[in-house]
């Protein structure tokens, strides 16, 4: 399923419930307390998603294990921190890894620039600067 699919607000508040193993009422007390937000036709009905129905059953388990809906609520704001934070530990480790290949890149281009601009020249040729040791 593409996450457009999974975004598709399909359910009314009665299926939803159901589907999460809910009362309706709940999912409007759910609503009220901030920790979901269906979409709304032109109507104004309710319509849920498959990621609200996810999140439905998430807050019901953290309920069941006698989590606040306030409690639930840090949960879930802790949660997504930390998706948004893997995310961007992820970005950044391709960032360094894409810098590393760069400065490899660099090093050697300039290893071999090096290897043509310096020529061997035969020792014979290069005086001997050194001062004669005292004596």
């Amino acid at each position: 399923m593409s996450d457009r699919d999974q975004t598709r607000a399909l359910y009314i508040i009665s299926v939803a419930a159901e589907l999460a193993g809910v009362h309706a009422q709940t999912l409007r007390i759910y609503e009220r307390k901030g920790l979901i937000e269906p979409q709304r036709t032109q109507g104004g009905s309710r319509r849920y998603s498959e990621v609200d129905i996810a999140l439905l059953r998430r807050i019901q388990e953290l309920t069941n294990e006698g989590v606040s809906l306030v409690g639930v609520r840090k949960i879930l704001e802790l949660e997504d921190e930390l998706v948004r934070s893997t995310a961007r530990i992820r970005e950044l480790q391709h960032n360094l890894e894409q810098a590393r290949r760069e400065v490899a890149d660099a090093v050697e281009m300039t290893r071999r620039q090096y290897r043509r601009d310096l020529v061997p020249v035969p020792r014979g040729v290069v005086p001997d600067r050194r001062r004669p040791a005292a004596g």
